[in-house]
């Protein structure tokens, strides 16, 4: 950074060189973007070393938060339709699945009938929150963080749509349902199933980056 900001004041005063002497001065936009680029060096110079760290620190905190408010939005979704009878994650058997990828088997003809494993139905849902919080943080990277501080509905849904695919290309093949729920009893009901619940989770990210937002406004 101190050799950039070196070579942008070396420009500086290498372009008003001739116009101190006396000759002919320089393009005046060139100038004023060199001048502009010394204003903003020296800014940088300036700024403490770990304000920078802390930008993206906040940005990753908030990521987490919202991550954390878009799954549990998710779970209500889920909650409401296992009231109505509608099948849901066993997330028991998710934290079977990943338990069993320690030992080195990441796939199953059937997961339901492997051996159960201790703390499995914990390990399931500490998996469905993780698996949250990294679909929040790809989003904010995608993002940026203009649309944390306005956020957007269409973002959020068009990618929380975009992350059926874990389910129904990753995890349903490897817990042995087959690609896209093929081997089930209703593999279209179960898709467009697995869809409207990744859409709800996507209506969450916005609600939680809105409600974070909303926050942030207030406290200033």
């Amino acid at each position: 950074m101190r050799r950039l900001c070196l070579r942008l004041r070396f420009l500086h005063v290498r372009g008003l060189r001739p116009a101190m002497r006396g000759g002919p001065p320089r393009d005046a936009s060139r100038l004023h973007v060199r001048c502009a680029l010394r204003v903003r060096c020296l800014q940088l110079r300036l700024m403490p070393s770990g304000e920078l760290a802390m930008d993206a620190i906040q940005v990753l905190v908030a990521a987490v938060a919202i991550g954390i408010a878009a799954t549990a939005v998710m779970d209500l979704w889920l909650l409401a339709l296992a009231r109505l009878g509608v099948p849901t994650t066993d997330w028991r058997l998710v934290g079977r699945w990943v338990a069993a990828m320690r030992h080195g088997r990441f796939a199953h003809a059937s997961v339901a009938q492997a051996p159960a494993v201790r703390f499995e139905h914990a390990l399931g849902w500490l998996t469905h929150y993780a698996v949250g919080i990294a679909y929040a943080v790809l989003l904010v990277a995608f993002a940026g963080a203009r649309w944390l501080a306005q956020p957007a509905v269409l973002p959020a849904l068009a990618f929380g749509l975009a992350t059926v695919v874990m389910p129904l290309f990753v995890m349903q093949p490897a817990m042995g349902a087959g690609f896209a729920a093929a081997k089930t009893a209703t593999p279209w009901r179960n898709r467009m199933r697995a869809l409207a619940n990744h859409g709800v989770f996507g209506l969450g990210l916005y609600l939680g980056a809105a409600a974070l937002a909303a926050t942030a406004v207030q406290a200033t």
